[in-house]
C-alpha cells in the first residue's frame, strides 16, 4: 500500500500559456526585407499575441581605425530604412509590442542562429529580398539556419 501513497497523480499538459514568451523575429542580412516576409511575421506575431522583434544583421568590416573613429555605424540608405520601418509601423499599427535590433558581426549568418537561441524566438521568419541578394549567400545562409536553429522557421521563396 505505501507504494500507492507515493505516487504522483498525472498532471495535466501544459496549454498554450507555457508557449507564451516566444517572439517572431523577422531576419534579413543587410537587405530589404521580402513584402511576404513582412505580411507573413506581423501576422504570426498578431494571430500568437507575441511581440516582433525586427532585425537587420550586418557584417563588419574588421577596419580598426574605421570603429575607432566611429565611422563603422553609417546611416542606413532611404530604402533600407523604409523597409526596416514598414514591418514596425504596420506590427505597431496592430498593436503588437515590437523591438528592432542591428547586429554587426564578422559572421553575420551564425549571429543570426545565436540570436536566435538568445531571444528564445518561437519562430524565425527569414525574409531578404532574394533580388536583392546573391544567390550563394542566400543558399549558405538558408542552409546554415536549417541546420543549427531549432525553432519554427519561414524562409523567403
Amino acid at each position: 500500500m505505501p507504494v500507492l501513497q507515493q505516487r504522483q497523480r498525472p498532471q495535466a499538459p501544459a496549454g498554450p500559456d507555457s508557449a507564451r514568451g516566444r517572439p517572431v523575429m523577422l531576419a534579413t542580412l543587410d537587405v530589404p526585407f521580402d513584402s511576404d516576409a513582412v505580411v507573413f511575421a506581423v501576422d504570426s506575431a498578431v494571430e500568437l499575441g507575441e511581440r516582433l522583434i525586427v532585425a537587420n544583421f550586418v557584417e563588419q568590416e574588421p577596419l580598426p581605425l574605421s570603429a575607432m573613429m566611429g565611422y563603422d555605424d553609417l546611416p542606413y540608405t532611404p530604402e533600407m530604412a523604409a523597409s526596416l520601418a514598414e514591418p514596425v509601423r504596420l506590427a505597431l499599427s496592430l498593436g503588437v509590442s515590437v523591438s528592432r535590433l542591428r547586429v554587426k558581426s564578422f559572421r553575420p549568418i551564425q549571429a543570426i542562429v545565436e540570436v536566435v537561441a538568445e531571444q528564445n524566438a518561437g519562430l524565425l521568419v527569414f525574409g531578404p529580398d532574394r533580388s536583392r541578394i546573391r544567390q550563394l549567400r542566400y543558399r549558405r545562409a538558408a542552409r546554415a539556419i536549417r541546420s543549427r536553429v531549432t525553432t519554427l522557421i519561414w524562409l523567403a521563396s
